[in-house]
This record gives structure tokens, C-alpha cells and sequence, in this order.
């Protein structure tokens, strides 16, 4: 049996690729963005009632993974990439069906004209991506802290100290309309987005990451991973 599903919203996000992307939710507590509702679903009364719940599950579609790359066993980035685990003990994009689940916190919700978008926070979800369903997260039962969660029991330690150059310094400092911006660079550098074999190289290395509509170049050297310059590109 096969089934198809509509989405009902999208997203806009800062990320503009997966490479930036925090690996969990709240991980970059600073990452704002959007959830645009799509007709049938952008009416008011479709969310009415969800102003009173402070966070959200988001069913999605890992719309840029590859479907024909689906696996059985993979080897989870916290585990080093180098220790294969089935798909099913992991949350990897790589499913058989390619549905992420993400809970956000649900900053407000706007309602103009024909358009209903959701303001949420701490968004791991690139920009564009389909959503496939929204549900009011319930403490009482969605809260288990005494929980095991194995290999993934606490939050990741920061994995990279950042610092910016002089260049990058005043370029972020001209930016009035990004007040989080800096926060936000800082927040998804020191998270190490780099794929696990590549930290393993103690060579210092140069990346680019798009955040809105900024590149920002940056490069590391053991620890150390400096913002050594930011452009616009085109919007």
C-alpha cells in the first residue's frame, strides 16, 4: 500500500542549505523563522486555539534528500561517522520515507489577509522545506525526562570555539535590521557543522555557510574556527 501526503504549510528559514543546519531542534536557540500555511489550511480558524501552547511539533519532508538513498544502517554524526546503527535507532534523514520531526517554540502567530504564518525559534529546518503537519507539544505527555536516550543522552558539548576578524566585525556591526545575526553565526559555527571526517583533520580548513542572504566565510584550525569575511548575496 502506498499513500500520498499534501503539504499544508512550508518554511522560511534562515539556513539556505543543509550544510548549516543544526543536526536537533534548539540546538541554535536564536534561529527564528516561519511556517507559511498553504491553501486550504491558511484560514484562521485552522489554528485557532494554538496561540494558548508555547511549543509545536512540525511533521515535515526532508525535501532535499535524496530518495533513491535510502538505508538500512547508518552511522550517526555523534557516534564519530565511523559506527553504523540502524536507521530506525537514528535521526538521520536518510528514512524510508524521509519525515523529520522537529518541536519548536511558537513565538506568534499572524494573521493578514489570506496569509496565517507562524513565528517559531530554535528551527533546525532548511528554508523551503514541506510541512506536512503541526501538533500542540503537551508537557504531561510529550516530557519524559527520565528517559534513556542512549548514545544521546545530553546535549552536545560546543565543538568550536568562534571568533570573528576585524572585517567581519564591522561588516556585522552595519547590520541593524540582523540584531541576532552574530549570535546566530556564532551559535551554528560552535556547533560544527562539518561532516565528522573532516574534524578529524588537523589541517586548517576554509567552509562558506548561507545564512539569510549573507555567505560567511570561515576557517579552522584545530579548535578555533575564525569568521574571516561576510558578503550579501543576492536576495
Amino acid at each position: 500500500m502506498t499513500y500520498q501526503f499534501e503539504p499544508i504549510g512550508v518554511i522560511r528559514s534562515p539556513y539556505r542549505e543543509k550544510f548549516a543546519v543544526p543536526r536537533q531542534p534548539n540546538l541554535v536557540k536564536v534561529a527564528q523563522g516561519e511556517l507559511h500555511l498553504i491553501a486550504p489550511y491558511n484560514d484562521p480558524i485552522s489554528v485557532k486555539g494554538l496561540e494558548q501552547f508555547s511549543h509545536i511539533w512540525i511533521l515535515f519532508h526532508f525535501h532535499q534528500v535524496d530518495p533513491t538513498k535510502k538505508r538500512l544502517m547508518v552511522r550517526p554524526p555523534r557516534l564519530g561517522g565511523n559506527k553504523s546503527l540502524g536507521v530506525f535507532a537514528t535521526r538521520s534523514p536518510f528514512r524510508p520515507n524521509n519525515i523529520g520531526l522537529s518541536v519548536v517554540k511558537l513565538l506568534d502567530i499572524i494573521v493578514e489577509q489570506n496569509q496565517v504564518i507562524l513565528k517559531i525559534e530554535g528551527l533546525d529546518l532548511v528554508d523551503g522545506t514541506p510541512v506536512i503537519d503541526i501538533k500542540p507539544y503537551l508537557p504531561y505527555c510529550d516530557s519524559h525526562p527520565e528517559a534513556n536516550a542512549g548514545y544521546a543522552q545530553i546535549i552536545p558539548e560546543q565543538q568550536l570555539e568562534v571568533s570573528f576578524s576585524v572585517q567581519a566585525k564591522l561588516f556585522l556591526e552595519s547590520q541593524q535590521n540582523y540584531p541576532q545575526l552574530t549570535i546566530l553565526i556564532e551559535q551554528v559555527i560552535s556547533q560544527d557543522p562539518r561532516p565528522a571526517y573532516k574534524r578529524k583533520n588537523c589541517h586548517e580548513q576554509t567552509y562558506a555557510i548561507s545564512l539569510y542572504h549573507f555567505n560567511i566565510k570561515w576557517k579552522v584550525t584545530g579548535k578555533l574556527a575564525i569568521v574571516e569575511d561576510i558578503q550579501i548575496v543576492g536576495r
